[in-house]
């Protein structure tokens, strides 16, 4: 018989209920064989140190080892508890989908404005063949802003460029690599980068989005290979912002190079070789174990990539 700790002797013994949410954790554990294996694949976020913690509240409040860490492996009260809760448990996306009318209802979506504006409608169109009555909240921001609406829940999937080593609490896919290029005024002098490269110093102002994003990263390793220096002069928050403020003659942009992207009219684009300035790389976050609808997202995502891009650049 198990009883809360901390009871005085003058106190009645109060038995310990057994936390619903540490059984869940346990299906997710046991399911997937392993804490870490669960924590990636859990429709929620939680840290791998959280679970192990609640994992151990539960056994002690049970009373019995439920299954050895290294390697994993369930014991007889483990099976026993794992086929007890997996009936409840293992049916609840079912559940939940037929209580929603057969689909999910509602996905919150953030993006560039970039990827909203031109892209993101081909994806949509997509999707609602199978979701026809998906309703949506589309977010606009740039890249540390949509994996911030991710992590507090706020959006349910992220079309994003994608970072070397991506936060833990995501799960991700690489969809395609993007080139980078610049952008000046048509009426500019300047008709390729590589007349930047040969100056003294360059006394065009560079307009960019903040230093951390990917793609200036990539960008200011290229000039450091090139023994250049040119640091930024304006740091906006969005690429329709770079765009603005290069047409209005502020300076010269770094920009990305997606197939059908519409321009400015008043400007032009200068190509940056891959093999001088990496491209980035763009792709999907979320979080948990992927819903039938972020797998639609994902399939027309890819789809929509390779009808820019083609297969050699693509998932």
């Amino acid at each position: 018989m198990v009883f809360c700790a901390g009871d005085r002797p003058a106190v009645p013994a109060i038995r310990c209920p057994v936390n619903i949410h540490h059984l869940e954790l346990f299906y997710y554990v046991a399911k997937h064989g392993g804490i870490s294996q669960a924590v990636r694949r859990m429709p929620y976020g939680i840290q791998q140190p959280a679970v192990s913690s609640q994992l151990i509240q539960l056994e002690e409040t049970l009373g019995v080892t439920l299954f050895h860490r290294r390697p994993f492996r369930l014991t007889p009260a483990g099976v026993e508890l794992y086929a007890y809760v997996e009936p409840f448990f293992g049916q609840m996306d079912a559940v939940t989908m037929k209580l929603r009318g057969g689909s999910i209802r509602h996905v919150g979506v953030g993006a560039s404005e970039i990827v909203l504006r031109d892209h993101l409608p081909t994806v949509v169109n997509s999707v609602r063949h199978t979701f026809p009555h998906l309703k949506m909240t589309l977010r606009e921001g740039y890249q540390s802003q949509v994996e911030a609406w991710l992590d507090k829940g706020e959006i349910d999937i992220a079309f994003t460029l994608l970072e070397d080593r991506s936060p833990k609490t995501f799960n991700h896919i690489f969809i395609a690599e993007i080139p980078l290029m610049l952008i000046v005024p048509r009426r500019s002098g300047v008709k390729t980068a590589e007349e930047l490269w040969n100056k003294d110093r360059i006394d065009e102002s560079l307009v960019t989005l903040p230093a951390y994003e990917a793609m200036c990263k990539n960008f200011q390793a290229g000039l450091t290979k090139k023994r250049i220096d040119w640091f930024p002069s304006i740091e906006v928050s969005s690429l329709k912002l770079i765009e603005t403020y290069v047409v209005n003659g502020y300076g010269i942009g770094l920009f990305l190079d997606i197939p059908a992207t519409r321009l400015s009219p008043e400007l032009r684009s200068l190509t940056l070789p891959a093999s001088d300035f990496p491209p980035v790389r763009f792709g999907v976050l979320w979080r948990g174990k992927p819903t039938p609808v972020v797998d639609a997202f994902i399939e027309s995502t890819r789809a929509r990539a390779r009808e820019l891009f083609g297969r050699g650049k693509t998932a």
